[in-house]
């Protein structure tokens, strides 16, 4: 019971930040177990265009690491086995990686395909003290998936992401409470989620090297330099999930902010129907992942990147949500038509939709039976990828614009980390 005049005491916040280690290859080794030990790179064959989209600890002893590209990793280490990569089976650990989370905490939150945060405030009298919970979950992702991680224990979600950086690989790495100013401030700035390599030179400029610069800095000061984000960089100095980094508690937004897929050509081509073919190809992908999570999206965005790495982006909103494979190809076709110019290279061309809901929103009346008729035919073709696979069932406009999907190119945005780069 309370005496008059007290307070109670407040739980203390236990967030996660579970990694899981070398994730695309380590399922690979577990459908090849020849695999293991040995140097890994998936994302391409050696020759092609295109980046790492994940090493195993083997390869990074070359300095082989995540974007690099491939032709890069193959001469850091040319005897690397080059394997194309899986999508399917990573969507399929990933949910069991999902799974077990979920038996831990149902307050999950995925940050992508392999990594997630955990909220266990108050799971004390159930699991122990943070350190033995983690154990236990440490052991059960193991035991129910065959694949390694490394957690990070913190009071945010940023000390717990840096945490299971500390831990890697195959570790547990807990800040106390108290001591998360102390555990940032020897690390580079740059270690802070939300600084790029832009921010990193701004910081430079203004003698901001590691965590303990930034933290020295007044915040009015910060705010001047950089506006609200210099609030958000003084609260993370701090180990705080500052300036709307996450702007939600964890598990309450899990939908992503935008779905997007994108194709690097072997050859740079100006062969127009092409290169639509391709465009309709990447509007079949969205469109379907779009209809898997129940969402219709309002933005269209094409991305292009011509021989000379010019990069461009031209975005339209649409009158309505859809989620329909015709409609987004007209508001891709259109942004492409306008904005390419006849005989110009494209090395790079890119879909994505943003401005999403489970909502479909309000419709026209005038086409509303012919998008009906559309919806469940792509319901029967989506059923149909489902049995005999993506290639079985496809609009005539992508039936020349096969071809196959890179790891990397799928692109899930589920969190923006408030960087200004």
């Amino acid at each position: 019971m309370l005496r008059e005049g007290s307070t109670p005491q407040t739980t203390q916040r236990v967030i996660f930040h579970v990694d899981m280690d070398a994730f695309f290859v380590s399922v690979e080794e577990l459908y090849d177990p020849s695999l293991r030990g040995r140097p890994v790179v998936v994302g391409g064959q050696a020759h092609e265009r295109g980046v790492v989209a994940a090493a195993s600890y083997a390869a990074r002893k070359f300095g082989i690491r995540s974007a690099m590209p491939l032709r890069t990793a193959y001469e850091k280490c040319p005897e690397a086995i080059f394997l194309d990569g899986h999508r399917d089976r990573y969507v399929k650990y990933s949910a069991m990686v999902k799974a077990v989370l979920h038996a831990f905490s149902p307050k999950v939150e995925m940050a992508s395909i392999d990594e997630a945060y955990l909220d266990l405030t108050g799971t004390g009298r159930l699991y122990g003290p943070p350190l033995a919970a983690a154990h236990h979950l440490h052991e059960r992702m193991k035991s129910d998936t065959g694949l390694n991680c490394s957690i990070g224990i913190g009071t945010s979600r940023l000390v717990a992401k840096i945490g299971s950086g500390a831990a890697k690989p195959n570790g547990l790495f807990e800040v106390f409470p108290g001591m998360e100013a102390a555990c940032l401030a020897p690390l580079p700035v740059r270690k802070i989620p939300g600084v790029g390599k832009v921010m990193q030179v701004k910081l430079a400029q203004l003698g901001v090297h590691r965590v303990r610069d930034l933290a020295a800095f007044d915040e009015r000061v910060l705010e001047r330099h950089f506006g609200k984000f210099g609030l958000a960089l003084a609260g993370k100095a701090r180990g705080q999930d500052a300036g709307g980094w996450f702007d939600t508690e964890v598990g309450e937004a899990e939908d992503p902010k935008s779905i997007s897929h994108e194709h690097t050509f072997d050859v740079d081509t100006a062969d127009q129907s092409a290169i639509e073919a391709v465009l309709a190809r990447l509007v079949q992908m969205v469109g379907r992942r779009l209809r898997e999570q129940g969402l219709h999206a309002r933005t269209v965005q094409l991305k292009l990147r011509d021989a000379a790495f010019h990069t461009i982006t031209r975005a339209v909103t649409l009158n309505h949500r859809t989620q329909l494979d015709t409609e987004l190809l007209q508001a891709g076709r259109s942004l492409f038509r306008a904005n390419w110019k006849p005989g110009t290279k494209v090395r790079l061309i890119g879909l994505q939709t943003s401005s999403l809901d489970h909502n479909e929103g309000q419709l026209e009346l005038l086409g509303g039976e012919s998008n009906e008729r559309w919806k469940q035919a792509l319901k029967a073709a989506d059923l149909l990828r489902d049995r005999f696979g993506d290639s079985s069932v496809s609009l005539a406009a992508a039936m020349k614009g096969k071809f196959r999907e890179r790891v990397h190119e799928a692109i899930e945005e589920r969190k923006n980390p408030n960087s200004k780069e």
